[in-house]
């Protein structure tokens, strides 16, 4: 009996150090970016993304908890507008802040998770026309600290995070292109 006790605590211990050896593989830094083609001028497209408000018509976090709490400061929209949330668990709670808008091109946006996890991000977004159309390119960056490591141990955070990035850049896109 205690012979196979400490097997297991032997396969359970190099199980352990094998994730913790795997995460220490992981880079420091993460970005997830996803962009998509919109038949919209740019100045169509930009006032829905420079404009916290109107992120519940497009933002795929914003159907998640129909009971989350939004609070709006700063500027109307651009440089100096911030959004923080506060909602369930499929939400969490954090703040944002548009600390760069050139209109209509690029707008970066400080973003700070408070929960479930804590992270400090920047989101940018980009926008190029190319004809009749624009190019419109979401991305987020920021430090992977060592537990955000060992999730990517067992968690494709790209796919994750990059999913959400596709249905918020086709929500843009349906209604831009009205």
């Amino acid at each position: 009996m205690l012979k196979a006790i400490a097997i297991i605590a032997l396969v359970l211990a190099v199980g352990i150090a094998t994730v913790l050896a795997f995460a220490f593989t992981k880079p420091d830094t993460f970005r997830v970016e996803r962009s998509l083609k919109v038949k919209a001028p740019a100045d169509a497209i930009y006032p829905q993304v420079a404009d916290f408000h109107r992120w519940t018509g497009w933002s795929p976090y914003e159907n998640r908890d129909p009971g989350m709490k939004r609070i709006y400061g700063g500027a109307a929209a651009g440089k100096g507008a911030t959004y923080a949330w506060d909602g369930n668990n499929n939400v969490g709670a954090g703040h944002m802040e548009i600390l760069e808008a050139s209109t209509p091109s690029r707008l970066r946006i400080k973003l700070d998770f408070e929960r479930p996890f804590e992270g400090h991000n920047t989101a940018e977004f980009t926008f190029v026309p190319q004809g009749d159309a624009t190019q419109v390119t979401w991305a987020m960056d920021g430090p992977a600290p060592f537990m955000s490591k060992v999730m990517q141990v067992f968690i494709n955070m790209d796919n994750m995070i990059g999913k959400d990035f596709e249905a918020g850049l086709a929500s843009l896109k349906k209604l831009t292109e009205k």
